[in-house]
């Protein structure tokens, strides 16, 4: 299962937003370095169409989709040379495979702000600055290592070089990996190296009144644009209130603040962007799942992924979308209306695709 960090500068809202996404209560402290060793809880996102899905089919237990959340310690100018235990943190961020970058943009007089003042794209290029510095750090070490291969006369290694050498100028003018021009050869470099920079980011503007009022979220907008990144505002806070009301409470709640999404499907719909990720859904008697698979993933592979026994005997996918599925009552009434078309091992699953797999036992 694929993970997501949050990061961001201490005291930026970080822990209290897990707690939000995880319905855990991690403590979220009003000083530094409360969180030093990263919490993993998982995000579990409602998916209207598998609860559709089980009522249609009968099914005992329904198993929405889930990701793993990991809340990592904040950082702090100077952790790539291991300042506020940042060498630690850094490769916390290593073992993610998407960034929520958590950027404060609320103002509470006793929650202190390490630099002292309220500034959003400070706080964003600090952050990044200590990437950019770590991945430096990576590739000089590959660069060393390859170059007595170039000298060599190795080709591999010297087209290696060539690009490493463009990499390291693209991070030593502060951008960062993944907004470098790269071809397929290039890419399968960048993906040895296991760049922090390289990851997909999601800038996170946390908010109170006070910073929607002066603009802050759209700072973080802005820069998050001019990265070719995703954007998100949140108020940590009052979502995390938010929990011990009613589903209705809640919403009637955060709308009044703007908020008109449920907080988790908000962050599941980037992860599933960033990650290019979509859902299909399966229903038995006993249970009804929606799994989280990458796009373009075969019925073949999407067959094994449900159970070896099932990839092993293959026969064929039966699949129908979900928004055809609605109109009939049943998965058998719409295959017995022609509606459910029979597929091989190389259809491409579709988002919302509902799937029954024959296979011999």
């Amino acid at each position: 299962m694929k993970k997501a960090g949050i990061v961001g500068l201490p005291n930026s809202g970080k822990s209290t937003l897990f707690n939000a996404l995880t319905d855990q209560s991690v403590p979220a402290e009003k000083y530094p370095f409360c969180t030093i060793d990263p919490n993993v809880g998982i995000l579990a996102v409602e998916d209207e169409r598998l609860t559709k899905l089980a009522r249609m089919e009968g099914s005992k237990q329904q198993v929405h989709p889930f990701f793993h959340i990991v809340d990592i310690a904040g950082l702090v100018k100077g952790a790539s040379k291991g300042e506020g235990l940042g060498n630690q943190f850094l490769d916390h961020i290593s073992k993610v495979d998407l960034i929520f970058h958590v950027v404060r943009c609320f103002k509470i007089d006793d929650v202190s702000h390490p630099m002292g003042s309220i500034d959003p794209a400070r706080d964003i290029e600090i952050v990044e600055v200590e990437l950019i510095l770590k991945d430096l750090e990576t590739v000089n070490k590959r660069i060393e290592k390859i170059s007595k291969q170039a000298k060599a006369g190795e080709e591999h290694a010297r087209f290696e070089l060539h690009f490493l050498e463009q990499l390291r100028a693209h991070l030593g003018a502060g951008k960062l990996a993944r907004t470098l021009q790269r071809n397929q050869q290039e890419q399968s470099i960048l993906d040895s190296l296991f760049l922090l920079t390289e990851k997909p980011i999601v800038y996170v503007a946390n908010v109170d009144d006070w910073g929607l009022e002066n603009g802050l979220d759209r700072i973080v907008e802005r820069m998050a644009n001019e990265r070719s990144s995703a954007f998100l505002a949140v108020n940590a806070q009052l979502e995390f209130e938010a929990r011990e009301l009613s589903a209705e409470e809640a919403m009637e709640l955060l709308s009044a603040y703007g908020f008109r999404e449920n907080l988790k499907k908000r962050f599941l719909t980037q992860i599933k962007r960033a990650l290019k990720l979509i859902c299909f859904l399966t229903a038995t008697k006993n249970e009804a799942r929606s799994w989280l698979i990458p796009e373009g993933t075969s019925a073949y592979d999407a067959a094994g992924m449900i159970h070896s026994d099932i990839q092993r005997g293959f026969i064929k996918a039966e699949v129908i979308p979900f928004e055809e599925l609605v109109h009939y009552s049943s998965f058998k009434e719409a295959r017995e209306a022609g509606a459910v078309k029979s597929h091989g091992k190389d259809y491409l699953i579709r988002e919302g695709d509902v799937v029954h797999f024959l296979f011999h036992a």
